[in-house]
């Protein structure tokens, strides 16, 4: 608790553009050591102190303790296009509350967060070649077989302890990284074709692996007008990652392919690794697989929706994940919260939650 207080509490100066010194002295303290003692969480906020604190900052108590919150605690980056700043600040109040509840109640549960944090071994010096050096890599060190978007998300959970949620967002949010101290977490829009959803949990991916050494922006433009470094480097990864070159080796060559033949196969193939037909292409390309020429006579109408007349494949993923309800039907019957609470910070009604908990394949709590 302490530790929290002192996360938030230096948000809010850092927010307010405010001095150790000057808030200090607002505090009534003797010198700025006693505030970064605090904000470190070395020294304990004494009552009247929290008190001073909600009058300086116009926060509730509940802002500096409730630990379903995350204020102050994480860094967001966001895969979005044309979010208002304030509307984007809102949710990702709405998510931090969902991530904060996930840290909670895995302590309360008795979890333990993963011992080791995995990073990739890329800096912004590092090259596109290396970026997808590294993404095929990835692909067959943890084995994602000959699809590997479809084990992606597992093996993100299982193997390295990352947090995924598929989540309902506002409009324009495809997905995000957050980065806590003990806890990396990947939010992806559930409502994208199934093809945008990977590419985006994989592109997270490389910013989770890659945070220290060149942390992602926070708001991050899914189409800009000119990419920044780092985002080629994370498209180049997720690229290699979903379609390695030893799996695009068993759909044979490409070279003399041309017109609706090329297409059709761009289309098919797609299909079946479960990644848009407009990353296959560019996949292809980069690798020289498919020619200047080849790649010239393909048109984007050509490729929308995989070739098909509306976008296909599998419906939208249930919310959140398998990990994240297994934590929240092991406190709800350890009695840890109450299903009142859970509803709020899910905004899911409590009449949902059986069919929720069936859709993981997890036992609901008795007292559903």
């Amino acid at each position: 608790m302490t530790s929290t207080i002192g996360a938030r509490i230096k948000s809010l100066r850092e927010q307010r553009r405010l001095s150790q010194a000057d808030l200090a002295a607002q505090f009534g303290f003797k010198d700025r050591q006693t505030l970064s003692a605090i904000e470190t969480g070395d020294r304990k906020v004494a009552a009247d102190e929290l008190l001073r604190a909600t009058q300086i900052f116009g926060k509730s108590i509940d802002y500096f303790t409730d630990p379903f919150l995350l204020a102050g605690e994480g860094s967001f980056s966001w895969r979005q296009s044309g979010v208002d700043g304030g509307r984007l600040q809102g949710y990702e109040e709405t998510a931090g509350r969902l991530i904060a509840a996930f840290r909670t109640l895995t302590q309360q549960t008795g979890r333990q967060p993963p011992l080791i944090r995995p990073a990739l071994s890329l800096t912004k010096q590092s090259s596109y070649d290396d970026a997808s050096s590294a993404g095929e890599r990835f692909s067959a060190e943890f084995d994602l077989g000959e699809v590997p978007a479809r084990r992606l998300a597992d093996v993100m959970a299982e193997k390295i302890g990352i947090l995924v949620l598929m989540v309902d967002p506002i409009e324009g949010v495809s997905g995000a990284a957050c980065r806590l101290p003990e806890l990396d977490v990947v939010l992806i829009n559930r409502n994208e074709i199934e093809g945008r959803r990977h590419f985006d949990l994989a592109h997270e991916l490389f910013h989770i692996l890659t945070w220290e050494k060149m942390p992602p922006e926070h708001i991050e433009e899914t189409m800009p007008k000119k990419r920044n470094h780092v985002e080629k480097l994370a498209d180049n990864f997720a690229s290699a990652l979903l379609m390695p070159g030893a799996v695009l080796d068993r759909f044979g060559e490409w070279g003399n392919l041309a017109g609706e033949e090329l297409v059709g196969r761009l289309n098919k193939v797609a299909d079946e690794l479960l990644v848009t037909s407009q990353a296959l292409r560019w996949r292809l390309f980069g690798m020289g697989r498919l020619s200047r020429e080849q790649n010239a006579e393909i048109t984007d109408d050509d490729l929308r929706n995989n070739g098909k007349a509306r976008a296909g494949g599998a419906g939208a993923p249930p919310l959140f994940s398998r990990p994240f309800i297994q934590i929240v039907a092991a406190a709800l019957d350890q009695g840890q919260t109450s299903m009142r609470r859970i509803a709020s910070i899910l905004d899911v009604p409590i009449d949902d939650f059986a069919e929720l908990f069936a859709s993981h394949g997890v036992e609901a709590p008795y007292d559903l």
